[in-house]
Order: structure tokens, then sequence, then C-alpha cells
């Protein structure tokens, strides 16, 4: 904890940190094919929302910001509250989607609990984390059917797949035994202040001059060294 890092953590702390998520659209983009419309619409509903928030955002700034029609947007989406699902799932849903695919394909407990904290850490790395997020914490009670939407489509569902990987290293002796629910917020907490602390490097020095792969092989470890098994007990229940 807090020494020189070897094995996975140095692996991780080299990667650099990308980020795949959607980008927030800084100008019009009038010459798209008719298939890239909803993306080119989602990432400027993004935009905007991060810029106004979800109950001052209008559909008409999201057109213009998008370099289409207001009727356009009518093709693919109801109303605000459906693009703002559109953008969950387009920037976080599918992430989490591809993480279920992936442990099913991967039986290793510890690899599929790497896999999952690495494109983590790139979602909270990225653009996207901060503006979801604020949106999330601060306008979601105004807008209960989207607060609902989020706590099973993100929150449940991500914390679920978590305690499914959790309980796979628990039953083989990799971790020791404990509450999966309670593990996997303790990690989730781990991600979300540090991300909250990544974003606002000014105010939060202690982060500021870490590399995001640092950051991420330090969360990492700290988790690790927590869920480690008690010598002879866990071992002993796992070969049971």
């Amino acid at each position: 904890m807090g020494g020189t890092l070897t094995g996975r953590q140095r692996f991780i702390a080299d990667q650099p940190v990308t980020y795949p998520m959607s980008q927030p659209v800084a100008e019009p983009r009038w010459r798209r094919l008719p298939e890239e419309r909803p993306r080119q619409i989602l990432d400027a509903a993004l935009a905007e929302f991060a810029e106004r928030g979800l109950a001052a955002a209008r559909l008409e700034d999201i057109a213009k910001r998008a370099g289409v029609s207001k009727g356009t947007i009518y093709l693919y989406f109801a109303n605000k509250e459906d693009l703002f699902r559109g953008v969950v799932r387009d920037n976080i849903v599918a992430f989490i989607e591809r993480s279920e695919a992936e442990f099913e394909a991967e039986r290793d407990p510890i690899r599929a609990l790497d896999r999952w904290m690495e494109g983590h850490w790139r979602w909270i790395c990225s653009p996207v984390f901060p503006a979801i997020h604020r949106l999330v914490n601060s306008e979601l009670r105004d807008f209960p059917d989207l607060a609902a939407f989020y706590a099973t489509e993100v929150i449940g569902r991500a914390q679920r797949l978590v305690c499914e990987i959790l309980e796979r290293a628990m039953d083989t002796g990799v971790f020791r035994r404990a509450d999966p629910v309670v593990a996997s917020r303790m990690l989730s907490a781990l991600f979300v202040t540090h991300g909250s602390w990544y974003h606002q490097k000014n105010s939060f020095k202690s982060v500021a001059t870490i590399p995001d792969g640092v950051l991420l092989a330090q969360i990492r470890d700290f988790f690790l060294h927590a869920m480690r098994p008690e010598p002879g007990r866990d071992a002993t229940h796992a070969s049971s």
C-alpha cells in the first residue's frame, strides 16, 4: 500500500487512459448520413444537458447544436426525457452490457474484476462522468421516472454484475467471505469519490499530480488488500 507497484498494478499504472465515450459536440455538424443522426442528436443532447441542466435544456437548442431540425429529433426520440435515457444507454448501459458479456466469457474473477475496474475508470475519467453525475445528483429528484430508470438500468445493474464477480472470487477463495452488496458499494464509493476529486484537481491537490493509471492502481491495490482472505479460514471454506 503506497509502495512500489508490481505486477498487474504496474501494468495498469502504465496504461494511458483513453476516453471512448461520446464527447460533447462543440459545433453543429451539418453534413451527416441519416444513420449517424441518432448519435449526432445524443452528443448534442449530452452537451446541452451538461451546459444548461436537464430542466433548462430545450429541444430547439439541442437541434441547433446537432445541426438538425427540431422535427428530426422526434423521428428518433419522443421528448427530452427520452433523450436523457438515450444518452445514458449510449454512454453507460452499453458499457455495462459489454462487461456482462465479458464476465460470462472470463472465468477468472480477478481478471474479470480488473476488466471492470479498467473500463469503469475510463468512464470516470471521461468528461461525460461529471456531467451525468451532476445531473443525477442535482436534478433527477424532479424527474421520478428518470430516477427510477437510472436506479434500475445503471446502479442496480452495475451493482448486480460486481456482486456476481465478487461472489465468484469469494467462492473460489480468492477473496474473504463478506457481504457482496456491501463490498460492491465500497468499491463504487472509491471510484465515484476519486472521480469527483479527479475532475476538481484545483481543489483536491492530493490527486492533481498523480497519473490516471497510478490512481487506478492505488484503488485496485487498496480494494484487493481489503478483500484478501483471512489466513486459513477462507481457503478451508473454498475447498470444503
